[in-house]
């Protein structure tokens, strides 16, 4: 199994009971469906947990399975564990509409609601579209949210991991703010969010990745951090003496910043293809959606996993769309997911060895 974690914190037991994990199959639509078989058929990523599929059988029975080789699929792929969550409507591949946001945003409430009742330990989510769910008429920016709203929490956030292939490193980069447009940053971010940010990926960093004494890097906001007021003034009126205030309340941390955006990421970037890794950083906190995400894509496009922080289940998701355009079409790459499922799987069982 691939590993996201140090090696003293991978010790899996027989004592430690295998997690049950929810796999919802995103909008029906899209490539949500395919992902999730190919990566059900690949025995390395479900031979640690017990994996329950929430989504609609007869599309999977069905529909896809016309479309994907016999190799792609789960050797027994009727005796899948399904809870089915029937259609209100027909669904056309590779077209998302209500009919599609609507299916997919039932198999969400469905996979929460029975997660929060103690059947789950994790939930790992195929990608939604917004617009589909907007056009059956639920109005939330993502599925963080959702979850967000469902679980009770107002402290969350959206941590993505990515271990290299090259290097065996791990990429861990948080978002301050996520789904707002670009010019609405400036005055969403404060003192408060980023304190409340960083309270997340240091607990985050600790207890799901055994990172105690973690280095963390945190990105300016304007082109050099400000250049001392030239290129804005966030960097030198609040952020800064924010960020000497928390390194004064956190000693046993490594606090970086506010580092120019622009290099901030060169570091990463050598240790994902190959050199530089004792010089990385053991999380980066972005401060807004693609300051962070632009590199996490760049290095990590089709390995990346969506991590929602701060609930009180694990949820993993593909850092990918649902990419209609080849849906159906049975050549969608499932790395993602499997990374996906994969480490929903390992942090189950790292709170397992936390709370025992």
């Amino acid at each position: 199994m691939t590993s996201f974690f140090t090696k003293s914190s991978t010790n899996f037991t027989q004592q430690q009971t295998r997690p049950r994990l929810a796999v919802t199959l995103g909008d029906p639509a899209g490539i949500g469906p395919e992902v999730v078989l190919k990566a059900l058929a690949d025995p390395d990523v479900t031979k640690d947990c017990h994996i329950t599929v929430v989504g609609t059988s007869a599309l999977l029975q069905a529909g896809l399975k016309s479309r994907l080789s016999e190799q792609s699929l789960p050797s027994q792929t009727k005796e899948l564990s399904i809870i089915d969550v029937p259609l209100d409507s027909e669904i056309t591949i590779g077209t998302g509409n209500a009919a599609s946001g609507a299916a997919s945003f039932a198999y969400m409430e469905t996979a929460i609601a029975r997660t929060l009742c103690g059947e789950f330990d994790a939930i790992v989510t195929a990608p939604i579209a917004k617009s589909a769910w907007k056009a059956a008429g639920h109005h939330y920016p993502g599925q963080t949210e959702l979850l967000a709203i469902r679980a009770g929490v107002d402290k969350f956030g959206m941590l993505f991991v990515a271990r290299s292939p090259h290097t065996g490193w791990t990429l861990r980069t948080l978002l301050t703010t996520t789904h707002i447009p670009l010019c609405q940053v400036a005055e969403t971010l404060s003192p408060q969010l980023m304190t409340a940010k960083l309270d997340l990926l240091e607990k985050c960093l600790r207890e799901d990745f055994g990172i105690e004494k973690g280095k963390i890097a945190i990105a300016g906001l304007n082109p050099h951090s400000g250049e001392q007021g030239q290129l804005g003034r966030e960097e030198i009126d609040w952020l800064i003496p924010w960020l000497e205030q928390e390194r004064q309340k956190r000693p046993h941390l490594q606090l970086d910043g506010p580092i120019p955006p622009d290099t901030m990421w060169v570091k990463p970037g050598q240790a994902w293809f190959g050199s530089g890794i004792s010089s990385a950083h053991d999380g980066y906190l972005a401060l807004y959606h693609d300051q962070g995400l632009i590199p996490v894509k760049l290095m990590a496009f089709d390995r990346a996993v969506n991590t929602s922080i701060g609930l009180p289940f694990i949820r993993t998701s593909p850092d990918h769309g649902t990419a209609f355009d080849i849906a159906g079409k049975g050549i969608a790459d499932a790395t993602s997911m499997k990374a996906a499922i994969r480490l929903a799987t390992q942090l189950a069982y790292q709170r397992q060895n936390c709370s025992s």
